[in-house]
């Protein structure tokens, strides 16, 4: 940020109070489907450089590219981050090397994802791999000189990587298609099963493209980084590069109704048998990382098997007897990850609390954690140095690098712009926090957002937004599929309430909604509206439409029939419809069997008590139902119910259908068609 960008935000602020005096109008779809985006925060060694992704949408061309930015954080504001990677390259995961002289990164310019390097000081890529695969995530040894990669490959090929490419031409070559499976999964989140796993392979560095790689995982059955959504978090180096620690679930006929990851230790040459270091936690365990002495293990994990949301504590295992202590027994939040002060005496993680998710640092040997930087939701960090990078959000911009000291003692450095600094004619809407006694009398937190053009003594529609997980939160953060601002920047009033099941609340409060579906929450939901409109009088309580996705979808289906006194409409999306069908056809079994309190054969009466499509009669609201033909999780039958029910009943009804989306609506144009269908349908029944 130069010196002016950082001036005339403060002067206008100071000169308008909260609102932007350039502003001429409120936040639009479009302007959040074209937003550049900042990510991945990653600092040379010695702290005195930053490089980060930037990502840019291409609307015309419904796509999106992403290339490197690298900051010399001593220069100050004297030049802004300037480009690294070259123009026409799409990139992502950055890496320094351990002298800080080179960035790595992945890239498909070669026309499969592989790994590449370029000097830090600018210049031409150089590849460093070059697989018959594609890379699908990496992490450098200490000394620089090798590499492990995650790679998608068949088992039976163990490390020939020609084999897996061989198997996937000859398929590709069948006449018939037909595909038999003999256990679950079938198919995860949006892909089917092609027989495939995540596997870790160790690849050297050197002049050349590396054209062969070493299986170091071979002989754990599982994904090495998990599925959907793992990364190279899940696997690191000891600090001697002589082996290397993941974590992974057996991939068995047990997969899908198991939540138990362990770590595993294996040689970095690939010899000898992998060793199971968390045996004796048959819940998950994950995220492992060494101190700088190799002499403890650093890693996260749940008690209870079967519940993907239990809490996240942070452990610390003695390598040589293997014993294992929670060092933060009494910090009642669940910690995202594990970044080590050189000093080896800190972590620093984030968290979700009390509606934000703000940066923590936890004293190893006290377990004391302190909160360092605490507005908005914290992103990204990474630490070197004296430096602490780290990237923030709010419900008032998406993520903003910035850098301070390493204990964030310094004030705040904004390396890149706000959205308010890269939009001046937009205004957003105001927002703050209440709380009031919800379900067993417990406090409960919401956040009220009021529309772009507030004015004081106005009455304004509102939408009233319930977030999925369940175990989730709408707090003070930014998104780009479920963000608040794109409802104030219609002139409505947003209402969002944390009931009982959220997290960061402590884990008695997210426990409380397993088993528990259709009453306590909603409970909260209700009490949460009446005092939202006690204490907002700018609330028309009359003009007032409700929406939700995933369990937010299910409440919105189970609010039609037994609360569908306040709504004008509603929106549903991708959610639960008839839960007994939902416990068969969902690929995560685990979920539902917690979440029901066992499987629907053997709890069929557990699945029925909360379930939407049993109070269909009920229904009178016209709704809006949205669904993705890839999604996995609440299958698209669950949406095509929903909207039969509504046809059948004469109830106006649309049904917005997506074939290449999944759980998410991810693709530009397919977001902007979202949200101008979504208001559309507000615009009908409440009016602008």
């Amino acid at each position: 940020m130069t010196p002016r960008h950082a001036i005339l935000p403060l002067a206008l602020l100071l000169a308008c109070g909260s609102t932007n005096a350039l502003a001429a109008r409120g936040f639009d779809v479009r302007d959040l489907a074209s937003l550049e985006r900042v990510s991945s925060p990653t600092l040379s060694p010695d702290g005195r450089r930053v490089v980060f992704a930037k990502r840019v949408v291409d609307m015309a061309a419904n796509k999106s590219s992403t290339a490197l930015y690298i900051e010399d954080l001593m220069a100050r504001d004297a030049a802004p981050p300037k480009r690294l990677t070259p123009e026409g390259w799409n990139v992502n995961s950055p890496g320094f090397s351990p002298d800080g002289k080179t960035v790595y990164f992945l890239s498909a310019k070669g026309g499969s994802m592989q790994l590449y390097a370029i000097p830090a000081a600018g210049g031409t890529p150089k590849q460093v791999t070059d697989l018959s695969t594609d890379v699908g995530g990496y992490k450098l040894s200490p000394d620089g000189k090798r590499v492990a990669i995650n790679l998608e490959t068949f088992p039976e090929c163990k490390g020939d990587l020609t084999c897996s490419k061989k198997k996937l031409d000859e398929r590709g070559a069948q006449k018939n298609t037909g595909v038999v499976f003999d256990r679950m999964f079938i198919r995860h989140w949006d892909a089917w099963n092609d027989g495939r796993l995540n596997r870790l392979f160790v690849a050297n560095v050197g002049d050349k493209p590396a054209t062969t790689a070493t299986l170091v995982s071979g002989g754990v059955n599982g994904d090495v980084p998990s599925r959907p959504f793992g990364d190279a978090t899940e696997y690191t180096w000891s600090p001697d590069g002589a082996s290397l620690v993941f974590s992974a679930r057996i991939a068995d006929a047990k997969e899908p109704t198991s939540t138990n990851f362990d770590l595993y230790q294996v040689r970095a040459d690939g010899t000898g048998a992998a060793k199971n270091l968390t045996a004796s936690n048959p819940a998950w365990d994950t995220g492992a990382t060494f101190s700088s002495d190799g002499k403890t293990l650093f890693y996260r994990a749940m008690k209870r098997p079967g519940f993907e949301a239990d809490r996240f504590g942070l452990m610390a295992m003695d390598v040589a007897t293997g014993s294992a202590r929670e060092i933060a027994p009494k910090w009642d939040r669940s910690a995202d990850g594990i970044t080590l002060a050189s000093d080896g005496k800190t972590i620093y993680t984030t968290a979700t609390d009390m509606g934000e998710h703000p940066l923590f640092a936890v004293d190893i040997a006290s377990g004391e954690a302190k909160k360092l930087v605490g507005e908005g939701s914290i992103s990204a960090i990474d630490l070197a140095g004296p430096t602490l990078a780290l990237t923030r959000n709010t419900l008032k911009t998406g993520d903003v690098l910035y850098t301070t000291s390493a204990d964030a003692s310094a004030p705040l450095r904004a390396i890149t712009q706000t959205t308010g600094e890269r939009l001046p004619d937009v205004a957003f809407g105001d927002f703050e926090q209440f709380d009031f006694k919800g379900w067993n009398g417990d406090t409960v937190h919401g956040y009220i957002v009021k529309p772009w053009n507030y004015v004081e003594g106005k009455k304004y529609s509102v939408a009233f937004l319930i977030h999925g997980g369940p175990q989730g939160s709408f707090g003070n953060g930014w998104s780009y599929r479920w963000n608040p601002q794109t409802y104030a920047g219609q002139g409505y009033a947003v209402v969002m309430i944390d009931f009982h099941g959220s997290t960061g609340y402590g884990q008695a409060f997210t426990d409380a909604i397993s088993q528990h579906w259709g009453d306590r929450p909603l409970e909260d939901l209700q009490k949460g509206w009446a005092a939202a409109q006690k204490q907002y009088g700018f609330l028309d309580g009359d003009k007032a439409c409700a929406l939700g996705a995933s369990y937010g979808g299910f409440m919105v289906n189970w609010i039609a029939g037994n609360w569908n006194q306040p709504w004008k409409c509603l929106v549903s999306h991708d959610g639960v419809f008839d839960q007994r069908m939902m416990g068969f056809a969902t690929e995560e079994q685990w979920f539902t069997d917690w979440e029901q309190g066992g499987n629907a054969i053997d709890k069929a009466a557990n699945y029925e008590k909360f379930n939407p499509v049993n109070h269909v009669k009920n229904w009178r609201v016209p709704m809006l139902v949205v669904h993705g033909q890839q999604d996995f999780r609440i299958p698209v039958e669950q949406g095509i119910g929903v909207f039969t029910a509504l046809q059948r009943q004469g109830i106006p009804s649309q049904f917005l259908y997506f074939p290449d989306e999944n759980h998410w609506v991810l693709k530009p144009a397919n977001s902007v068609q979202w949200h101008d269908t979504v208001n559309a349908w507000l615009k009908q029944y409440i009016g602008q």
